[in-house]
C-alpha cells in the first residue's frame, strides 16, 4: 500500500522506526525486534539506510520480512551520499524487485572519513537528486525529511524551506520530520511552509528519551531545543533508569496526544528498536487509535 493513499484518512495514526544492525552478529535480535513492533499492526513501518549504505543490505531484508509476514506497509530508506549513479540505480532496482513501493529519498549524512573531501564530482549532491532519481525510476511513493528547527547546514529558515519546496516539487509525496521536543516548534513551522506552498502530509517524528544518555545524543544529531519541562524531568529521573523510562514514554505520548488534538493525524515514532516503549506507547493511545 502506497503510504500517499494511507495519509488521505483522517483516522489517527501511529508508525513506527526501526533501524538495521551495523553487524552480522546482531542480525537476528534486530530482525525479532522489528517483527515484535510490526505485530502491533502500526500504520506503517520505516527502515533506515546507513549513510554510505553501510546497513543497507538488511534494510531490504527487514522491510520485505515485516510487509510479507505481518501485512504491515513498509517505507524503504535510501540514502545517495557519496555514491555512484550506477549504486543507486541498483539499490532502486532491488527495491522495486523486492515489492516496495514506498522510498525514503534522504541524502544521507556525510561519512566521517570524507567530511573534508572535495564533492564537485560525486553523482548526488542533495536529497533532491535521489527524488528526481526514483520518480523516473518507477512508480514509488517517495517521502522526504524535514526539520521543524533548520537543517544544520541551512544558513537559516528560509533558505531551509526553499530547498525543501525544490524537493517537494521534485516528486515528494509526503514529510517526515526530524524529532522535536517542542509541538509549537512544529506548528510555527507548518505554518511557515505552508505559506511557501508546500502543501504535502507533513508526518511529525516523535523520539521517546528513555535514559538519559539519549538526550545527548539527542542533541547531537539535530540540534533538538529542550524544553525546560523536559530538562526537569531529565533532572529529576535521570539516574533512575525505570522511572526514567516510564517518564520518557509518557512525554511522548503526550507530545502525540497534543498533536492528535491540533489536528495532525498521522505521527511517527523512532522506537530505537524497542518494542517494549512502541507497545506502551500504542497502548497510551489505544482508545484514540480505536485499538480498545
Amino acid at each position: 500500500m502506497k503510504l500517499s493513499e494511507l495519509l488521505k484518512s483522517e483516522k489517527p495514526s501511529l508508525s513506527f522506526e526501526v533501524f538495521p544492525p551495523k553487524t552480522d552478529g546482531v542480525f537476528e535480535s534486530v530482525k525479532e525486534a522489528a517483527e515484535e513492533i510490526a505485530a502491533l499492526k502500526p500504520a506503517f513501518m520505516s527502515v533506515t539506510y546507513g549513510a554510505g549504505g553501510g546497513t543497507s543490505k538488511y534494510t531490504l531484508d527487514i522491510a520485505k520480512g515485516i510487509k510479507r509476514r505481518y501485512g504491515v506497509p513498509t517505507l524503504a530508506h535510501l540514502t545517495c551520499v557519496s555514491s555512484s549513479k550506477e549504486t543507486i540505480r541498483e539499490k532502486i532496482a532491488q527495491i522495486k524487485d523486492a515489492g516496495i513501493e514506498n522510498v525514503m529519498a534522504l541524502r544521507g549524512d556525510i561519512p566521517a572519513d570524507l567530511v573534508g573531501a572535495d564533492r564537485k564530482n560525486w553523482a548526488y549532491h542533495h536529497a533532491v537528486e535521489l527524488v528526481q532519481e526514483l520518480k523516473a525510476a518507477g512508480d514509488f511513493c517517495v517521502g522526504g525529511a524535514c526539520y521543524p528547527e533548520v537543517h544544520p547546514e541551512s544558513v537559516n529558515q528560509k533558505e531551509d524551506i526553499r530547498f525543501l519546496k525544490e524537493k517537494v516539487d521534485a516528486g515528494c509525496d509526503f514529510l517526515t520530520t526530524q524529532m522535536f521536543f517542542d509541538n509549537n516548534l512544529l506548528y510555527n513551522f507548518l505554518y511557515k511552509i505552508r505559506e511557501a506552498g508546500i502543501t504535502v502530509p507533513v508526518i511529525p517524528g516523535i523520539m521517546p528519551i528513555t535514559n538519559a544518555k539519549q538526550v545527548e545524543r539527542a542533541i547531537a544529531l539535530s540540534g533538538s531545543f529542550m524544553p525546560q519541562r523536559f530538562k526537569s524531568l531529565v533532572d529529576k529521573f535521570g539516574d533512575d533508569p525505570a522511572a526514567m523510562k516510564q517518564a520518557g514514554i509518557a512525554y511522548a505520548t503526550d507530545q502525540i496526544i497534543d498533536l492528535y488534538a491540533n489536528g495532525i493525524t498521522n505521527v511517527h515514532v523512532y522506537s530505537m528498536n524497542k518494542p517494549d516503549v512502541a507497545e506502551k506507547i500504542q497502548a497510551n493511545l489505544s482508545a484514540i487509535l480505536g485499538l480498545s
